[in-house]
């Protein structure tokens, strides 16, 4: 009797470490990054650009803008915006769908963030991993070593953590 209840609690047990398992997920997106995009995130969903008061859809490759009160999807932005250097602009990660259905939140939390600079970027990183974007200056480099990154484990250097200004961002 010992032995049939041990089994079944072993069972039991084992069933639900793998149901527990199995809804860990990680998710990636390094490669669909813009280069004007911060450094720092492995997955980014949306960034919200507070200087512009808009949003790009990461995995879309797509700007949201208001224009008068609808939202609007576009592959670049209107030329309102033609002055705007999207490297030099704070980008706020966003890991929540569609953010701007609650601008309000992201406008009031990061109004503050508007003129801020100094923000490292993407195709300024030395960070192996992100030699995989195209338009990285070291992408021809990691496609010469069969987008293996040289070391075989995909980590960087350490440079390109951020400034410190970003903790907490990515987490909305």
């Amino acid at each position: 009797m010992k032995k049939l209840i041990s089994a079944l609690a072993l069972i039991t047990s084992s069933a639900l470490f793998t149901s527990a398992t199995a809804q860990v997920s990680v998710n990636f997106n390094i490669g669909t990054q813009p280069v004007w995009g911060p450094v720092g995130y492995d997955y980014a969903a949306y960034y919200y650009l507070p200087d512009i008061d808009a949003y790009y859809n990461v995995p879309q490759r797509q700007f949201v803008y208001l224009k008068g009160r609808n939202w609007v999807f576009a592959n670049s932005l209107p030329g309102t915006y033609a002055n705007f250097d999207l490297y030099r602009g704070y980008k706020v990660v966003i890991n929540e769908p569609r953010p701007y259905l609650h601008h309000d939140v992201y406008y009031k939390k990061y109004y503050g963030y508007r003129g801020r600079s100094g923000q490292p970027f993407i195709r300024d990183s030395y960070e192996e991993k992100y030699w995989q974007i195209k338009e990285h200056p070291q992408h021809g480099k990691w496609k010469q070593n069969g987008g293996n990154n040289g070391n075989g484990k995909g980590h960087g250097n350490g440079h390109g953590n951020g400034n410190g200004h970003g903790k907490g961002h990515g987490h909305d």
